[in-house]
């Protein structure tokens, strides 16, 4: 990756959105039935967990309330119902049915780092990364749902399908349910075999039967058919040998375009962490983006493709370590650059788009306590 200082400062001027006209479509497409909208507000009212922008990250709308350390919002998703988006800030369930302007408590979900999937009409499922936390969002009622697995490692959602979502487990084994998670039936197959540490399982968006996992030393396996049989994937490796792929991103826009982020093992450069494209669905994929002094890359770096541009990949870098703050990029495969703004926020742990104005990005934000020194 050719990092061009002078082409980032246009890409990111380029990211400036006008906002137009709010537009409808239909709920078996998972886009909204109603007229979603951008938000018409220079302040976000709530506690400060969620926040956007309307230019790449160069500025955001500043909150009312102020995040108290230490504060993670997990989970961030706009839904199928006009204007309504939903958070998960701590322990706490957190909606917004005016595209994002006002945020106000939902419910308690008795336990934190939940993680948020849309589904359709007004549902949404919420999970915790590798342990048995699973629970079904109608509206503002939570209904917890006993988990096919004890450690979950992803969600999908079937957006022709309210009654239809999938889980994976640790193992990389896909579960089945067409009751919204009342029951579950295992697939057959196993992506690396029973003694596999999976990190996580990405879902295409628009088929919950394609999916990507990616696991300790073994590379990533896609499946097509709802895990009965997969297929290893290639290019994460530039010998061949041993990877981690630690999570993979579907562009909405396009399902055969995949992101994933990995390591190969047999690299000591920057500890081989490298992010990773793939144009045929998850099968095969090529290295985009290396882990640099001006992309840090780490094991959890947040993936979030573009809804309307297969091209684009929006990722973060943030930490609390010496008041740095937060790197949102912007990589573009049809020029190959990455542009970069700074926020001075802990972290972005979520990130979301509006469906009707995919220029407007919201950001779940964190803030971490540190003890001062002696």
């Amino acid at each position: 990756m050719n990092w061009n200082r002078s082409a980032a400062v246009a890409l990111a001027a380029a990211a400036c959105v006008t906002l137009a006209q709010p537009v409808a479509a239909t709920a078996a497409t998972g886009t909204p039935s109603g007229p979603w909208t951008a938000p018409n507000c220079t302040r976000v009212t709530g506690d400060g967990a969620v926040t956007f922008t309307t230019d790449g990250g160069a500025t955001l709308t500043p909150t009312s309330g102020t995040l108290k350390p230490i504060s993670y919002t997990h989970g961030l998703i706009a839904l199928d119902t006009p204007n309504t988006l939903l958070a998960t800030h701590n322990n706490e369930l957190q909606r917004s049915t005016d595209a994002g302007c006002n945020w106000t408590k939902a419910a308690n979900l008795g336990s934190g780092a939940v993680r948020l999937v849309a589904g359709v009409g007004n549902r949404a499922f919420g999970w915790q990364q590798n342990a048995s936390y699973l629970v079904r969002v109608d509206g503002t009622a939570v209904t917890t749902l006993a988990s096919p697995t004890a450690t979950v490692v992803g969600v999908g959602t079937d957006r022709t399908d309210p009654a239809h979502v999938r889980v994976a487990g640790s193992d990389g084994r896909l579960y089945d349910s067409r009751d919204g998670g009342a029951s579950w039936t295992a697939a057959a197959g196993l992506p690396f075999g029973e003694d596999a540490l999976v990190y996580s399982v990405g879902f295409d968006p628009a088929d919950p039967g394609h999916a990507t996992a990616g696991a300790m030393a073994r590379g990533g396996a896609t499946t097509r058919d709802g895990g009965a049989t997969w297929t290893p994937v290639t290019g994460l490796s530039a010998t061949g040998g041993a990877a981690n792929l630690f999570r993979a991103a579907y562009s909405p826009a396009d399902p055969n375009t995949v992101y994933a982020l990995g390591i190969d093992l047999g690299e000591t450069t920057r500890e081989g962490r490298h992010l990773f494209r793939s144009t045929d669905g998850g099968l095969s994929f090529s290295r985009i983006v290396d882990n640099t002094a001006d992309t840090q890359l780490t094991n959890g770096t947040l993936l979030a493709p573009s809804p309307t541009d297969a091209n684009v990949l929006h990722f973060e870098y943030g930490t609390y370590f010496q008041g740095y703050g937060t790197d949102l990029f912007r990589y573009d495969a049809a020029t190959g650059l990455v542009s970069k703004t700074h926020n001075t926020h802990d972290g972005v742990s979520a990130i979301a788009f509006n469906p009707a104005q995919p220029g407007v990005m919201y950001l779940g934000l964190k803030e971490i306590e540190v003890d001062p020194l002696s």
